[in-house]
């Protein structure tokens, strides 16, 4: 199992990405940076790039609807190219909210506009000749002909005609075309004991038609990192988020974060953080959060118990463990939990 980090779209970017590379010492195997709507993704990912010379950066994630499939391709392979091969590239839908409400773009075939993206990445880094026939493809010029668009392929030559593409995905028809069709999956809020009840059979379906070439599908997943006593405490640290994502990321029947709650068995929470985050009672929302919910999305308290969840997420299916470090040493952390993998 491997290890990485998530760089977080809030506060100062570039005092993130120094805390992130600094792991890099002490074993740290990947970073994975956010961007919402908040700061873009490949520039930080840039940065990194000249700050590290080991560690794999990734996206965690780009969204499907905001940058062509081509830009997309020609951001993973200029990354991979000032990185000497450690890019990663994280692909998702996101949600209504972002991509109509930010992005300006209609959310419409998400699935769809996923897996094309995806396959016209890979042939773009193969520098095959791109006709854009699908979903993506822009609409046709008013020009007579119907389009003064020529086909063509990548102008450079990238380090690596094929980029470990990742998938964020939560429903049941999107992780099974990830467990299709990705190098690997990027869940969230995931719970290695529910892991099997919710996603076990669409990732056996989707592995099923998967091509033996892209090898096992791998699983990055994982949550705060901190050894102690006081648990509790760093596991409060938690509800900010899960009462973001459960509440406000979605609107009601459209939010797939408050979907997932449900499918753990906290129907009942979920509809009070949502109904107290969509009328503004953002800490009652957060104090709606159930404290068992937050310890098993967490891998904190004494290290025995550490070790036990990192157990638990590495027989739950996880290849990565994707970890955020909290308290003074987190390169003590890293190097501590770097050692059981």
């Amino acid at each position: 199992m491997h290890l990485s980090t998530p760089l977080t779209y809030a506060g100062d970017p570039r005092t993130a990405a120094d805390r992130a590379a600094a792991l890099e010492s002490a074993g740290l195997d990947a970073v994975w940076v956010a961007e919402a709507y908040g700061f873009d993704s490949p520039t930080i990912m840039g940065y990194l790039a000249a700050r590290t010379d080991r560690m794999r950066i990734g996206s965690a994630v780009l969204n499907v609807y905001s940058r062509t499939p081509a830009l997309i391709a020609q951001t993973a392979a200029g990354l991979d190219a000032l990185t000497g091969g450690r890019a990663l590239l994280g692909l998702g839908a996101s949600g209504p909210q972002v991509v109509e409400g930010w992005h300006g773009r209609p959310y419409d075939k998400p699935l769809g506009r996923t897996r094309e993206t995806v396959e016209l990445a890979r042939r773009i880094w193969r520098r095959e000749v791109i006709e854009h026939r699908g979903i993506t493809e822009m609409p046709l010029s008013p020009q007579k002909g119907g389009t003064l668009g020529k086909p063509l392929k990548l102008l450079t030559r990238p380090v690596r005609d094929t980029i470990p593409v990742y998938v964020a995905a939560l429903g049941p028809a999107n992780v099974r075309m990830t467990a299709e069709i990705a190098d690997g999956w990027l869940p969230f809020l995931y719970v290695p004991e529910h892991a099997a009840k919710v996603w076990g059979g669409s990732l056996a379906q989707g592995a099923a038609l998967r091509d033996p070439a892209l090898g096992p599908l791998a699983v990055v997943a994982g949550g705060l990192l901190a050894f102690g006593e006081d648990a509790e405490a760093v596991r409060d640290l938690m509800r900010p988020t899960i009462a973001l994502y459960v509440g406000g990321m979605g609107a009601p029947g459209r939010n797939f974060y408050h979907d997932l709650v449900c499918s753990y068995g906290y129907e009942a929470e979920a509809a009070v953080i949502q109904e107290h985050y969509l009328t503004g009672r953002k800490k009652a929302a957060e104090a709606a959060v159930p404290a068992e919910l937050c310890e098993l999305v967490s891998l904190a308290g004494p290290e025995g118990y550490v070790r036990d969840r990192v157990e638990a997420f590495r027989e739950s299916g996880v290849t990565m463990l994707n970890v955020t470090p909290v308290g003074p040493e987190p390169a003590r952390l890293v190097e501590r939990v770097k050692e059981w993998l």
